[in-house]
């Protein structure tokens, strides 16, 4: 029997999101005693969210934790190494800009193979965050591969100078043995009362567009009163998003919940799920919602057309058109078979094509690839 692979993830949080979650769902659905894989993991101030280094199988691998000075560091480099070293680490796979960064110099330095995830590119950020974020583009170059989730952010990867022959398409999936406790009955319930309880997860920042969210419901509202809308999750546009809320005639009905561990059991509890993200991989929120039973009503923007098909496993509206998300959102509320249908049809593609399980067993065969490419070279240099 070989060995297992020895692979370290290592990601900075900033909260618990789309990125967090994907390194839980690939922990969660390795492949049997392929993998042994670590997690890191930065500590930078005590109001830092650490629920993915919390909720981090035991089954999958250690965690380990790097104190930082603030929130970038570069003495995180070598306490990097150190961890590498230790645990005989043979691949690490990062996430983010910065771990990016410390993970090309700590994989350089300890000598060995290195796997980048870019899980999507903000945009609308101030010049210091844009720095880091071209370093880590930068960063990205010196990767053994690189492998986003869509094919969208392939083509933003080669815009920004990436190699083809780094690139490795491997695309995004969703932990479907977390969300079976929550998965509805699908039937069609043409006793429901038009109207709907709409919802969001995710971060409350600029690209997320929310703010249409909210100018959209207020029209839903308007013409079906039943209506609520639910956001969950924190962010730096939260304040502003609260204002704008309790501005509109509708804002009895707008609930901010902030952060929520039972984030899927509340999703389950929504008639319909909206994203209005100006930009995206492919969005991990609208696959739980899809797998869960829930319809989708988004902005139809790359990414989220490799999940949503107008009319057969959501509804779409075109980025920024808020008046017509709107529409959108009255057809849903308004008839009860469109919302059966949509559901069905969403969560077979999610069962069928975007499960974790076969993105780990990807990723499992690319860690495989690089490290046989190595030896192969070894052996050839010593021929």
């Amino acid at each position: 029997m070989s060995k297992p692979l020895r692979v370290l993830q290592f990601i900075t949080p900033s909260g618990f999101y789309g990125a967090e979650r994907w390194v839980l769902a690939l922990a969660n659905n390795l492949p049997d005693n392929a993998m042994i894989c670590d997690l890191v993991v930065t500590q930078e101030g005590p109001k830092q969210d650490l629920s993915v280094a919390e909720l981090y199988p035991e089954q999958a691998g250690k965690v380990h934790y790097i104190a930082t000075r603030g929130r970038f560091d570069f003495t995180a480099v070598q306490k990097l190494v150190n961890i590498i070293k230790s645990r005989q680490i043979e691949v690490i796979h990062t996430h983010g800009y910065k771990s990016d960064i410390i993970g090309v110099l700590a994989a350089r330095k300890a000598g060995i193979k290195i796997v980048a995830t870019p899980h999507g590119f903000s945009n609308n950020v101030g010049w210091k965050l844009r720095i880091f974020i071209r370093l880590g583009l930068f960063a990205l170059k010196f990767a053994d591969k690189v492998a986003p989730l869509s094919q969208q952010l392939m083509a933003d990867l080669k815009g920004y100078g990436i190699k083809e022959r780094q690139l490795h398409f491997i695309e995004n999936g969703v932990d479907l043995t977390e969300l079976a406790p929550y998965r509805k009955t699908l039937a069609l319930n043409t006793a429901q009362k038009p109207g709907l309880r709409l919802g969001y997860i995710g971060q409350l920042i600029p690209r997320k567009g929310l703010a249409d969210l909210l100018q959209a419901f207020n029209l839903l509202w308007q013409k079906y009163p039943s209506s609520t809308l639910t956001l969950i999750g924190e962010g730096s546009q939260r304040a502003e998003l609260e204002a704008l809320a309790t501005s509109l005639p509708c804002k009895a009905a707008i609930s901010f919940l902030g952060f929520r561990g039972d984030r899927i059991a509340l999703l389950a509890n929504f008639d319909a799920f909206s994203l209005t993200s100006s930009l995206e991989g492919i969005p991990r929120c609208l696959m739980e919602a899809m797998a869960v039973g829930v319809p989708i009503v988004a902005y139809d923007i790359p990414g989220v057309d490799q999940l949503i098909e107008q009319d057969k496993t959501g509804l779409l509206a075109p980025l920024d058109n808020w008046q017509q998300l709107a529409v959108q959102l009255n057809r849903l509320a308004a008839d009860p078979h469109l919302q059966y249908q949509l559901s069905t049809a969403a969560r077979t593609l999610v069962d069928q094509r975007f499960s974790a399980a076969r993105m780990a067993l990807e990723y499992k065969q690319l860690f495989q690839e690089i490290l046989a490419e190595t030896d192969a070279i070894k052996i050839g240099r010593n021929s």
